[in-house]
């Protein structure tokens, strides 16, 4: 199963008798599942159905649903409303000989609000219900290529993460590899530190102080770190390889190896080490930028 990002667009459009319908889908990041649908009047026994098939295919992102559907080529039709007429022929009656004005003529009574009524034909249910399937059936071919899109842009964001993957796995072996992470010489450099002072003051303790420099030695050694590090990468290419809704399983794996990546880089007291604990850290948040992106 491919890795799917949580971006993606995807637009449909048809006619069905006398309608004509489009659909557009489009999906930005989140932290869950946020389906949101914008329907035209009458059309709201789609959502319910269009809803289920998307809870179905996607597991994250907030996902815009808009459709736009009209009937066309129904000729309208033109009725006068009798009350409403007859209701101002009365009152036009009633004002005869009181005002001094010029009679009404036929074109100023039909203008007057409600006496004219322009409507559609009516809508037939079986075409209305036939409109709502071919709508439907539009909905799933607009969300498969929605998730086409997605799972497209998650291929490249996977081969991104690899990417990332291999410099940390690179930086992590020039860690084990650098000669000022050995306990030796951490000891060493300690040992030259603490005769150093011994030499300044013959008021140290010398014995003291080693035990001191012996703690320190131990508590600075990476080699926990440089073990989870690798078992963070060794978990983080499996789920890459897996594919599907990743996401927050990466997310949290991203956060162990900054955690790791920082505690390196805090206990390194060698030049070499804190470099390679700062492109680390720097690898590992392009990583983490990146995973924010995927389903």
């Amino acid at each position: 199963m491919a890795l799917s990002s949580m971006t993606g667009f995807a637009r449909g459009h048809g006619v069905v008798g006398a309608y004509a319908w489009s659909w557009e889908i489009k999906s930005v990041n989140a932290k869950g599942l946020d389906i949101r649908f914008r329907l035209p009047p009458g059309w709201d026994a789609v959502e319910v159905a269009a809803r289920t098939r998307a809870t179905q295919a996607l597991s994250r992102g907030t996902v815009y649903c808009n459709l736009t559907a009209a009937r066309q080529g129904v000729p309208p039709t033109v009725k006068v409303n009798e009350p409403v007429l007859n209701a101002v022929i009365a009152t036009l009656n009633q004002l005869t000989g009181r005002i001094d004005a010029a009679a009404p003529s036929l074109d100023g009574i039909l203008a007057l609000k409600g006496v004219i009524e322009v409507t559609e034909e009516d809508e037939r249910e079986d075409e209305h219900r036939e409109a709502e399937a071919a709508i439907l059936k539009g909905f799933d071919k607009a969300l498969a290529d929605l998730d086409a899109m997605r799972k497209h842009e998650g291929d490249t964001l996977g081969q991104l993460l690899t990417t990332r993957l291999d410099e940390i796995a690179a930086l992590t072996a020039r860690a084990e590899a650098a000669p000022g992470r050995k306990p030796e010489a951490i000891k060493a450099r300690l040992a030259a530190q603490v005769a150093a002072l011994i030499e300044a003051s013959q008021r140290f303790d010398s014995d003291r102080l080693y035990q001191e420099a012996i703690m320190l030695a131990t508590k600075a050694d990476i080699r926990e770190e440089l073990d989870r590090l690798v078992s963070h990468v060794a978990q983080v290419r499996k789920l890459i390889a897996e594919g599907g809704p990743a996401g927050r399983r990466l997310d949290f794996l991203a956060q162990e190896l900054n955690r790791e990546s920082n505690t390196l880089t805090a206990k390194a007291n060698d030049v070499e080490l804190t470099n390679i604990g700062l492109q680390l850290k720097s690898v590992v948040e392009q990583f983490r930028e990146q995973v924010q992106n995927l389903e």
